[in-house]
């Protein structure tokens, strides 16, 4: 199995640096992903309430038999379930679907500004944390307007920032503003939704290190420190990706995969996703 590192967060919690993200896993399909996943050793699985495969999620830890304390568990608070007493609730449901007395990290999964309820979330999340429901608690797609919001009213700050980042869409100013205030990065779409494996740089690289353009792009991501989640249903994609962790690029080839930024949102822009994510 791939020897997979861990990065520590800012309140000592560590998380596998490269997980398995289960958006848009359909729900009777994601047991079977989540089994195959930890199979090959992945530890870290990132899921949400939004994407409706909670119950699968758990039902794959309990079917494997794993030790609990040996797997990362993210979920998150849907849109729809902002606010200070809704994020209580929708937090014991996403316990009751999974099955677990408590997650490793929650996040808010989107700031909704035109809700801007996400201040009085996080107070939630707080208490949720303060009490031992999750291990650690976070954001994502947390723009640097609505991060610098959040720090400013809160009495615990985030420990991760999961936002859409990959090498066409790097978001460097969210990057750079989430790792400053002490926040872990972490990129979901990491491979860019399969289109930035066509890039020529990238395909060039994987040819000189007998790598395959996605392995390429996890290491050039890991290289920066961040945490990947890079989804897939494909075992053989699945274990390609793990066994990115033994790829090791050079400064020159990081740099060369840092030039390909083109502002390619493949995903949603945080200042306009108000879905209410509840279907």
């Amino acid at each position: 199995m791939a020897a997979v590192q861990q990065v520590t967060l800012s309140n000592g919690v560590e998380i596998p640096q490269v997980g398995l993200g289960v958006w848009e896993v359909p729900a009777d399909q994601v047991q079977q992903n989540v089994e195959t996943a930890l199979e090959l050793g992945y530890r870290h699985i990132d899921t949400a309430a939004a994407y409706g495969n909670e119950e699968g999620v758990g039902a794959a830890l309990r079917a494997t038999g794993l030790n609990r304390k040996d797997i990362f568990i993210t979920t998150k608070l849907r849109n729809g379930d902002q606010g200070y007493d809704q994020a209580f609730v929708a937090f014991d449901d996403s316990l009751k679907h999974l099955g677990l007395d408590y997650v490793d990290l929650y996040l808010i999964h989107w700031p909704s500004p035109k809700r801007n309820l996400y201040v009085q979330s996080w107070a939630a999340l707080e208490k949720i944390y303060e009490d031992g429901g999750a291990r650690a608690i976070g954001v994502a797609n947390f723009l640097p307007e609505y991060l610098n919001v959040l720090l400013d009213g809160s009495d615990i700050a985030p420990v991760i920032n999961q936002f859409e980042l990959h090498p066409t869409f790097q978001q460097a100013e969210v990057e750079r503003v989430s790792k400053n205030e002490g926040l872990a990065v972490e990129a979901y779409s990491p491979l860019g939704r399969g289109v930035d494996l066509k890039e020529p740089e990238v395909l060039d690289v994987a040819s000189r290190y007998d790598a395959t353009p996605a392995q390429v792009v996890l290491a050039w991501h890991m290289a920066h420190g961040r945490i990947v989640i890079p989804k897939s249903v494909n075992r053989a994609r699945m274990e390609e990706n793990i066994n990115s962790v033994d790829v090791h690029l050079s400064g020159d080839d990081v740099a060369l995969i840092d030039s390909l930024e083109r502002g390619n949102l493949q995903v949603f822009d945080p200042r306009e996703a108000e879905f209410s994510q509840i279907r």
